[in-house]
């Protein structure tokens, strides 16, 4: 079974794109994100949540920049803590790979 890790319905969330298993909006997320959480201290306030689910959102975020452009500094990253090179080691490449998901340092 594959899990589509973001979810659009109109009927859900008022048609934001939520993190499926959860009524965390994408927007939610990035507003985390961007207030200083790090992946993990999302996850902890948030067990229902997966790390790949995280990812996904991020994915999701950079996918449909114009609905999210808030978040995104003027180099095109996403604002915010991201995933350490470990944290992210058993992520698909497709995620590893995008711009502001890993950061280094």
């Amino acid at each position: 079974m594959t899990i589509k890790w973001v979810k659009v319905d109109p009927l859900v969330m008022n048609g934001e794109p939520f993190c499926f298993g959860t009524r965390l909006t994408v927007r939610n997320l990035l507003e985390m994100r961007s207030n200083g959480f790090t992946p993990k201290a999302i996850l902890a306030e948030n067990p229902e949540l997966r790390w790949v689910g995280i990812a996904e959102a991020y994915r999701y975020a950079h996918e449909n920049r114009a609905r999210f452009s808030d978040f995104f500094g003027a180099d095109g990253t996403l604002e915010g803590p991201g995933y350490t090179p470990e944290e992210a080691a058993d992520m698909p490449e497709h995620l590893r790979s995008l711009q502001g998901i890993v950061v280094t340092g």
